[in-house]
């Protein structure tokens, strides 16, 4: 049976991380660079703008220029479903894991679901008992003066908060 997803807020995880070494974050948005300079043409302004719409720029390198909440795994959507196994390793010994993409309105759910999934056709008990997708994703958390993070550590350690 599919283990359910369920939503949690900005408020709410600060207080359920506090002191919970239980408990991992997963980022799964992806890199999408700056814009070109004024100075660049603009058929390479186009250009650019099509290859960023189309995902063949930026994938899976998301936080090598952004921020992130401290402590939290990358596992980019655009390779998510190959990783599932690794993820499922890289959070053995936790037991809620809480799913962010930049607003949790897609890739942030659908990732939720697909290990939900995956994990209810495994035949190991991984000891994971909640699935939770962040409430407004990333731009939420950091709109809502939550603490953030700009280590480029892969993982990030937690400590630069």
């Amino acid at each position: 049976m599919a283990r359910s997803v369920t939503y949690v807020s900005a408020a709410k995880l600060v207080s359920m991380a506090r002191g919970n070494h239980r408990m991992a974050v997963i980022d799964v948005r992806y890199e999408r660079p700056p814009l070109p300079s004024a100075s660049v043409p603009i058929w390479e302004l186009i250009f650019f703008l099509f290859l960023r719409a189309f995902g063949e720029i930026g994938r899976d390198e998301e936080r090598s220029y952004q921020a992130h909440i401290a402590g939290s795994h990358h596992f980019a959507s655009g390779s998510f479903a190959a990783r599932l196994r690794e993820l499922a390793l890289a959070t053995s010994g936790k037991d809620t894991l809480v799913f962010h993409c930049a607003l949790s309105q897609v890739r942030g759910p659908s990732c939720a679901r697909m290990f939900s999934d995956y994990l209810s056709e495994s035949k190991e008990d991984s000891g994971i008992k909640n699935i939770m997708v962040l409430e407004r994703g990333f731009n939420g958390w950091e709109v809502s003066g939550q603490p953030v993070c700009s280590c480029k550590d892969a993982p990030c350690k937690g400590t630069c908060c």
